[in-house]
């Protein structure tokens, strides 16, 4: 008969097993555990992921060979600031809006793949929102325009 720690070691070893297969199978991502919020830009909406804690902002979308039109990532900062980035390890090229506290664009920035170039709000910002490049000047979202649902992101922590 076996004992209780062996069979609990042996359905530890089972379910790490099956994780790391699903993952390979492309059945679990890992970001699984991503959290969406909805945006509009207009009339447009946008699906985005937040990134609200240190660790999230600064993976941002590091790794991935590409996003959905709709979907983008907001990053939430603690309090407006400077705030800037940079696409270390980032493979797609994207598009940046800054934004205030009340979800107004401030700039939109350019960003190329793989650069250490910063490309940074030009005043106080508390939010970031990344989306595939081109997408606001293809979608009519310029300087000035409201990203609406902001208010409905988690604080920053």
């Amino acid at each position: 008969m076996l004992s209780k720690e062996h069979i609990l070691r042996r359905f530890r070893w089972t379910i790490t097993t099956l994780i790391v297969l699903a993952m390979q199978l492309g059945v679990v991502s890992a970001y699984a555990e991503t959290r969406l919020l909805s945006l509009n830009a207009g009339i447009h909406r946008i699906e985005a992921e937040v990134a609200s804690t240190f660790s999230e902002r600064a993976e941002g979308l590091m790794h991935r060979k590409s996003m959905a039109m709709h979907r983008g990532m907001l990053f939430v900062f603690n309090v407006p600031g400077e705030q800037c980035m940079w696409m270390r390890n980032t493979l797609i090229p994207l598009s940046v809006a800054f934004l205030d506290a009340d979800g107004i664009i401030i700039n939109i920035e350019e960003m190329q793949p793989e650069t250490l170039d910063n490309h940074c709000a030009q005043k106080p910002a508390k939010f970031a929102l990344e989306m595939n490049a081109g997408w606001f000047k293809s979608h009519g979202v310029a300087t000035g325009s409201k990203i609406k649902g902001v208010e409905n992101a988690p604080a920053a922590h």
